[in-house]
């Protein structure tokens, strides 16, 4: 099996498929020969899980990391990392795997190398600039919805445009859903507006309350979130933000939450 084959298999290319855009035809006819879709994408998943820079991509991917960065940049505007991302949840929900009776939500700061959009200066990082990856999970962690922010930006200012943003997934039984049966949250989401907003979706906050929970009743059902950080933290890409453009690193941000949620898909069906 070559290294195209081990990091994208069959079943993932087949998934991918039904999201790809379709290539553009040159009226004139001519030009380069276009790279095959598989070996690009497989460029893509080397990148987010090892961290390595365009530059550094081996010439086994059968082109050079031009075409292939430029290959990236149309399928982020073209938001083909969301698509895939939800086609991969459907089929989890499919299966019973979705469990949306529990969803927490959290945030994580990196430092942003180069700047650019949806960066600040990060008030725990000495004030350098930086952004943060919002973060909504289910029950077993699995992340549902993605968002990239300014690091200078508060928590609670992220739930309601990161709820929002969930979109309809389908169920097991009955129609599509999109909101969970309660929501939990550390005490910087303490605030009585977002408890209304939520109440008023039929959505029950669970959100530690500032001076009277203590830490270890606040983790009993939000250490998912946590768990599921660090298995996003495993690809290296996203350790730091080398993308000045906001599309690139949520690009990676979204193949980082596939991945993950293409490991489950695996698990299950091997049981």
């Amino acid at each position: 099996m070559d290294i195209v084959e081990r990091l994208v298999s069959d079943r993932l290319w087949e998934i991918f498929q039904d999201v790809a855009p379709e290539p553009p035809v040159r009226a004139q006819g001519g030009g380069r020969r276009r790279c095959d879709d598989r070996a690009v994408l497989a460029a893509f998943v080397s990148v987010t899980t090892s961290g390595c820079t365009w530059r550094q991509l081996p010439p086994v991917f059968g082109a050079f990391w031009q075409p292939v960065h430029r290959r990236f940049t149309q399928w982020s505007r073209a938001r083909v990392w969301a698509k895939l991302h939800r086609v991969v949840l459907d089929r989890l929900a499919a299966a019973g795997v979705l469990d949306w009776s529990r969803c927490a939500i959290d945030s994580v700061s990196v430092r942003a190398v180069k700047g650019g959009p949806l960066t600040g200066p990060n008030p725990t990082d000495r004030g350098k600039l930086g952004s943060k990856i919002h973060v909504v999970c289910d029950r077993s962690g699995l992340p549902i919805w993605v968002r990239v922010s300014g690091a200078n930006l508060h928590d609670s200012q992220a739930l309601v445009p990161l709820m929002r943003g969930i979109p309809p997934i389908r169920s097991r039984y009955g129609p599509r859903r999109r909101r969970p049966g309660k929501l939990h949250a550390d005490k910087g989401f303490d605030f009585d507006d977002l408890r209304g907003w939520l109440r008023r979706r039929q959505i029950v906050p669970r959100i530690a309350r500032r001076g009277i929970e203590s830490s270890g009743r606040l983790g009993r059902h939000r250490w998912v979130v946590e768990r599921t950080m660090s298995w996003l933290n495993g690809c290296r890409r996203l350790h730091r933000r080398y993308e000045r453009k906001a599309e690139h690193f949520l690009g990676f941000v979204g193949i980082a939450s596939t991945l993950v949620c293409y490991r489950r898909t695996i698990t299950e069906t091997t049981r």
